[in-house]
């Protein structure tokens, strides 16, 4: 059995941008307080909410530096740091565990692809060159790449991969890599509509978009549900389902940033290609927040 990264919701954070489209450090250090305050059990840095793949090599790192020196160890700290150019995927985890990183979020490779055998190869290369324990993640919607049971089999054999943020939305291979890869890779929700799924086939938490607007009620999702209060954890979960799902009425993270400017955070504007959300989807994310209560 592997050691866990951690349990709960850990937040996928945006990254807040002055009007020139520059990083604005100061926001973001308020932004992770603010996370650390309300529950937060872990923070998921230069993820895609965090719009990493349009960071300079220089913003990255530093991106990762600022977040562990601003949490100070008050929770883990995961960096994004995932290629799909294998030498440069090694390159960035070697400087995310230099800047302090606690761990490592690697993504599929996207657009050049690649076979399941070439992503075993792939991942255990990056594991290969780091002892920071790594979280895969399978987002197929985005990456046109999608992670087989029988590949996390083989790849939960490394000692440094440790665990998957899943977001193919397919329960029943979830159950599947469950049943052949047991303790030996601990697996998160990477869709905040399937947190509870998830937890119930053994999950151990969440990897979340909605956390950045409401840390505490995603955090009490898991801990309800870790503390045996299945159908409270449910409750929440089936509350927030509505506010969940126009936080994909356009392309992530366009509707939650959004909905940090709504509640006074200088969350800014997305980095293009992304542009700002419609008039329409800006609308829904108002009733929606409205319902629960947010504004």
């Amino acid at each position: 059995m592997k050691n866990t990264i951690f349990t709960g919701a850990g937040c996928a954070i945006i990254t807040p941008m002055h009007e020139d489209g520059s990083i604005d450090w100061e926001e973001l250090g308020r932004i992770i307080d603010h996370q650390i305050a309300h529950g937060t059990d872990a923070i998921v840095i230069a993820g895609t909410t965090g719009e990493a793949s349009t960071f300079s090599d220089e913003e990255h790192v530093e991106s990762v530096r600022f977040t562990v020196d601003k949490v100070g160890r008050r929770v883990p700290v995961v960096a994004g740091v995932g290629s799909n150019h294998t030498d440069y995927a090694v390159w960035l985890s070697k400087e995310a565990k230099a800047a302090g990183a606690d761990a490592l979020l690697h993504v599929t490779p996207y657009y050049n692809k690649t076979s399941q055998p070439g992503l075993i190869r792939h991942f255990e290369a990056i594991a290969d060159a780091t002892d920071l324990p790594i979280i895969l993640y399978n987002v197929p919607s985005r990456t046109g790449m999608n992670i087989k049971p029988e590949t996390y089999l083989a790849l939960s054999k490394h000692p440094n991969i440790v665990a998957v943020k899943e977001a193919n939305g397919n329960l029943s291979a979830v159950a599947q890599t469950r049943y052949l890869c047991g303790d030996n890779l601990d697996i998160y929700s990477g869709n905040d509509d399937q947190i509870v799924p998830i937890l119930s086939l053994g999950g151990k938490g969440v990897i979340s978009v909605l956390s950045n607007i409401m840390p505490k009620e995603t955090h009490d999702i898991c801990q309800l549900y870790f503390d045996g209060k299945t159908a409270e954890s449910a409750a929440l979960q089936i509350r927030l389902m509505g506010l969940i799902d126009v936080l994909f009425c356009d392309v992530n993270p366009i509707p939650v940033k959004e909905a940090m400017n709504l509640l006074g955070w200088k969350a800014g504007h997305c980095r293009l290609p992304l542009v700002d959300i419609s008039d329409a989807g800006r609308e829904l994310l108002i009733k929606e927040m409205k319902a629960v209560k947010l504004l």
